[in-house]
């Protein structure tokens, strides 16, 4: 077991109450309603405002979106400082994740894709973050429309690679768990989206929810791969800098294994026997 065990749990714990913060401090400061608020108003006379109390007349302006939680100071100085770092983590977890798949022998586009989303989802979370919507409306919006999408595409992409590495019967549970995950946060995007697009107060408050549900569910998922980290050492970050630099200088023929016993085995968190898959390649198939 390594350190890298804690870097999932710790995205994952980070981000999800680092949000949940910015809502309480923008609720408490006036700047958006509470959750379970279903009732709004058209428009809303000057009230004054009560200390540790939400308010009591709430406008379309004032539904509880994660955008609108973290763009007004001082919540938006935490809000940036969690797209941010969140933004840094996600990179870390996927390129370790991309490694740790190279490393089992399973070279595919479908990991190297992943690896491109996640790293774009990164990006979108920093657009995001440091663009508030009240202030770089269309910025904002960029990263959102970017960290949202790519996000969703990753998760999908994971949950064919766990089952591609799977051994165990444990490891199948995991990928049975991420697909729940997966499902959970397609459905959530794809409703928000369409709640979003209405004029309904209700609606809005509806897409305002379902946004919440998408992003608890992806960092969830990011939280999974400690079952896998576990077994992350310093020759998995070697082979996915190593991969990168031979596709460049030797070509996908040289990146073949050869099959003489050196493919590395799989080693399984959820049981102690190693396994290895063999890269089934035309060329490796010849020499047979």
């Amino acid at each position: 077991m390594t350190a890298w065990i804690v870097l999932p749990v710790s995205l994952s714990a980070f981000s999800i109450t680092g949000i949940w913060i910015v809502y309480a401090m923008a609720v408490m400061n006036h700047h958006v309603c509470p959750v379970e608020n279903w009732f709004y108003n058209v428009t809303c006379t000057e009230e004054l405002p009560r200390p540790g109390f939400p308010k009591t007349c709430c406008t379309i302006q004032d539904i509880p979106l994660i955008s609108k939680c973290g763009c007004y100071p001082p919540e938006s100085c935490l809000f940036s400082l969690i797209g941010n770092m969140g933004a840094f983590m996600v990179v870390m977890v996927c390129f370790l994740r991309y490694a740790q798949v190279i490393e089992h022998s399973h070279r595919c586009w479908v990991n190297t894709s992943a690896l491109v989303s996640g790293c774009t989802n990164a990006v979108g979370l920093v657009m995001v973050g440091n663009f508030q919507v009240d202030h770089a409306k269309s910025l904002h919006y960029v990263g959102a429309g970017v960290a949202f999408p790519a996000g969703l595409l990753f998760v999908c992409l994971q949950c064919v690679l766990t089952y591609r590495v799977a051994v165990t019967a444990l490891d199948y549970w995991m990928a049975h768990f991420r697909v729940a995950l997966a499902l959970g946060a397609m459905i959530s995007l794809v409703l928000s989206g369409i709640f979003f697009i209405h004029e309904s107060f209700v609606l809005q408050h509806a897409a305002a929810i379902c946004e919440w549900v998408f992003t608890v569910d992806i960092l969830v998922f990011y939280g999974t791969f400690t079952y896998e980290f576990g077994t992350v050492t310093s020759e998995t970050m070697m082979a996915g800098l190593q991969q990168g630099h031979s596709g460049v200088i030797l070509g996908p023929r040289a990146r073949t294994p050869v099959l003489t016993g050196t493919t590395k085995g799989l080693k399984s968190p959820g049981g102690s026997s190693t396994s290895t898959h063999l890269n089934c390649t035309p060329e490796s198939i010849a020499m047979l």
